[in-house]
């Protein structure tokens, strides 16, 4: 069943992104993942709260690459990085519909 990473994050800092982008596509693609959107291009439709600078959804094969993941030795220092550099918000979401 796949899982779903959405993420809100608004920088704080730039100076970790660079470095953040090409490191973490490839890990992402390492356990399988892929973006389905990640952008600054959102609109609030229903509700209050802070804006957010970015959306990013991520779709995982299962909720154990997700997992693996966010436990990559490599991708640890570039975590460290964007949670230092911005207020990030992630979930993880199976995809499947409990109300159905």
């Amino acid at each position: 069943m796949a899982y779903y990473s959405v993420l809100a994050v608004t920088p704080t800092s730039q100076d970790w992104i660079p470095d953040y982008i090409g490191p973490a596509n490839a890990l992402v693609a390492k356990h399988g993942g892929k973006y389905l959107a990640r952008t600054d291009s959102h609109q609030r439709l229903e509700g209050e709260g802070e804006e957010v600078a970015l959306r990013i959804v991520i779709e995982w094969p299962s909720r154990q690459a997700a997992l693996d993941f966010m436990n990559e030795p490599e991708y640890l220092p570039h975590l460290k990085a964007r949670t230092e550099g911005s207020i990030s918000h992630h979930f993880l979401i199976e995809g499947k519909d409990d109300l159905a």
